[in-house]
């Protein structure tokens, strides 16, 4: 696997994300400090991270699998994006799925890192489209109907 290097800097002394197992994509990202996130709400979670991601890369931040199915949490703009050009601290919008407030502590992981590439997307005007079996079907057109 290629590895594309990240500048980072860090408000804690707290360990940089890491990847938990060979083949992950995405690295854990922490809670620098507690909050709670009350039932069907939002919050901005900081991680201490500051990043200079390379050019023709953003940093794609998701949910965690395990955090949605056992807590209800989640990003709620997923995925997030830290474009190349951003210099702030990185937060994570987590949103509480469920009808209880939750808690979550310095340290807890909440989200995951991707590195990803980015294509600048170069417009060509057309006057029509291929035609596709599939058409203009959408938003479920492929599913089972009753």
């Amino acid at each position: 696997m290629q590895e594309i290097e990240v500048k980072v800097m860090t408000s804690t002394d707290d360990d940089l994300p890491s990847y938990a197992k060979e083949g992950d994509s995405g690295v854990d990202l922490k809670a620098i400090l507690g909050c709670k996130v009350p039932a069907y709400s939002r919050t901005l979670v900081d991680t201490g991270l500051y990043t200079e991601i390379p050019l023709g890369f953003e940093l794609q931040i998701r949910s965690r699998s395990g955090l949605a199915l056992k807590q209800g949490l989640i990003v709620l703009n997923s995925p997030g994006t830290i474009d190349s050009s951003y210099r702030g601290q990185v937060g994570v919008i987590i949103f509480n799925t469920t009808d209880r407030e939750i808690v979550i502590k310095k340290g807890d992981r909440i989200a995951q890192a991707v590195l990803c590439p980015v294509y600048k997307i170069k417009w060509n005007h057309v006057t029509e489209l291929t035609t596709t079996n599939r058409g203009t079907g959408g938003f479920g057109s492929t599913g089972v109907t009753n």
